[in-house]
């Protein structure tokens, strides 16, 4: 067994290097930009961290974020700007970048490896890092694609007691039965759930599609994303922790119930902890945060949540999609400034949900004729049509439905009562439905383990993903192109 007590170098090395090849097996080509940053990365940590010339380590630190973002620029952005450049002269190297696939991943390491450097700088205290441990800690791949956004002082100190876990006696009770069940249960999300919504979802999100749309398609496609990319990185946050359970390692959790949020800001709490994390720590407040005033905090707000949204893809939407959800976190606090008083919790629940389904439709959409139509159709300016089937219906609605326009028509992209079952169902998963998190917890670890029925669900529910995998041909994941 490669790991020994008191000496991991050897498993720490072999897993890394399992790693990277698993991050180079889908396009080997962009092997050498996360080997590059790697490298460059811990030569940076290591220069910085020793030095006590302030100008020095300044210089080191800036070099050190400069050539992460300029990775980070080049790949993702240099093609999103590229058309405010006339000079003929380059647009055969915009051309080029435009048509060059995104490295996956590196929205994920180049967020980790600034934060290592920026704490190298303030000197938080932490032993050196071997090289070895180091490529492990940004290459190890149950995060390595779609996160958590893990800090070094997260994973670092665990690297100590592994060869203790991996060999203890409650290694198959504490890591590999829970490790195995949250692998099960993210997998099931991602494939029977998400990949499901995706269907509902995506024809009515074309542009193409734009004059068939009416009330319903609208309406039903951005629920049906929203519980696409709730389930879908549901499930991969699951995946990742299981997975590093296998290997005895705890990863900090990414994801709880986020649409049981009762507030924009608790909904931040929830979803992609992490990521809100390195925003409020690394850029929040260093840009002042809360600590000059409410004008400057609330655009220190907008500010931190228009990158966070551009973090996720070159694209004005999520550049939009982050000035809403920045301008929400602003109203939302200040809000709360001016009085204590708190709605129902099920209307603030609520409110928030519907929110959240309107905040994820520019997040989706190709484009702001995308959004503009979904918006002025959720909204009721084009009035309301029903299905054909229902038509019959509407003479008893009397004036109501001469009010609100309801109409009888061809709804092209809502499926009727079988989405709405699976939606139904979808949302009782949501907002009723256990939090598999739950198992990281020993009493729920302990009941889990002691239930008959627990292996025999998660048997059942591994058949059919792994039926559906071998049949379906639309299985993506979502955070993967962020």
């Amino acid at each position: 067994m490669l790991f020994r007590a008191n000496h991991n170098r050897a498993g720490l090395a072999f897993m890394a290097a399992c790693s990277l090849f698993f991050y180079g097996y889908w396009k080997p080509a962009h092997l050498w930009v996360i080997v590059l940053s790697i490298l460059v990365n811990y030569l940076m940590g290591g220069a910085i961290a020793p030095r006590r010339e302030p100008l020095v380590r300044r210089l080191l630190l800036v070099a050190g974020i400069a050539f992460n973002l300029g990775m980070l620029g080049y790949f993702k952005y240099l093609g999103f700007f590229s058309h405010m450049f006339t000079v003929v002269q380059f647009d055969s190297f915009f051309d080029n970048v435009v048509n060059t696939a995104l490295p996956i991943g590196i929205s994920f390491y180049t967020f980790q490896q600034i934060a290592f450097l920026i704490d190298s700088y303030n000197n938080i205290k932490h032993r050196a890092y071997s090289f070895v441990e180091y490529v492990f800690f940004v290459s190890f791949f149950p995060q390595l694609i779609a996160g958590p956004i893990v800090h070094h002082a997260e994973i670092m100190p665990q690297l100590e007691h592994l060869a203790q876990r991996l060999r203890g006696a409650r290694y198959v009770t504490r890591y590999l039965v829970p490790g195995m069940a949250l692998l099960v249960i993210g997998l099931a999300k991602k494939v029977l759930l998400a990949d499901t919504f995706g269907v509902y979802a995506d024809g009515a999100f074309a542009v193409a599609s734009l004059d068939r749309m009416t009330f319903f398609d609208a309406w039903a496609s951005a629920v049906a994303y929203t519980l696409q990319i709730y389930f879908d990185f549901s499930g991969y946050s699951d995946m990742a922790i299981g997975l590093a359970f296998l290997f005895g390692l705890h990863l900090p959790i990414n994801f709880n119930a986020p649409y049981k949020a009762a507030s924009m800001i608790d909904f931040w709490r929830r979803w992609h902890i992490t990521l809100s994390r390195f925003l409020r720590d690394y850029l929040y407040f260093p840009l002042g945060g809360n600590r000059r005033g409410p004008a400057l905090r609330y655009l220190n707000l907008l500010a931190t949540m228009m990158i966070g949204g551009l973090w996720h893809g070159a694209n004005w939407t999520f550049l939009f999609w982050g000035f809403l959800h920045g301008a929400l976190l602003a109203v939302n606090h200040a809000l709360r400034s001016v009085t204590s008083r708190r709605p129902p919790v099920w209307l603030a629940v609520g409110a928030t949900f519907i929110i959240i389904v309107f905040t994820w439709v520019p997040f989706r959409a190709e484009g702001f004729a995308v959004v503009q139509r979904f918006y002025y159709l959720m909204l009721g300016f084009d009035g309301v049509v029903v299905p054909q089937t229902y038509g019959a219906l509407i003479p008893a609605l009397g004036d109501f439905a001469t009010v609100f326009n309801i109409r009888a028509g061809d709804v092209g992209f809502f499926s009727g009562i079988r989405q709405v079952a699976f939606t139904a169902a979808g949302l009782a998963i949501v907002f009723f439905g256990p939090v598999a998190m739950a198992l990281l917890e020993p009493a729920p670890r302990r009941r889990a383990l002691r239930s008959k029925l627990v292996p025999v669900g998660l048997g059942i529910a591994a058949t059919l993903v792994f039926l559906v995998m071998w049949v379906q041909s639309n299985v993506t994941f979502l955070y993967f192109q962020f």
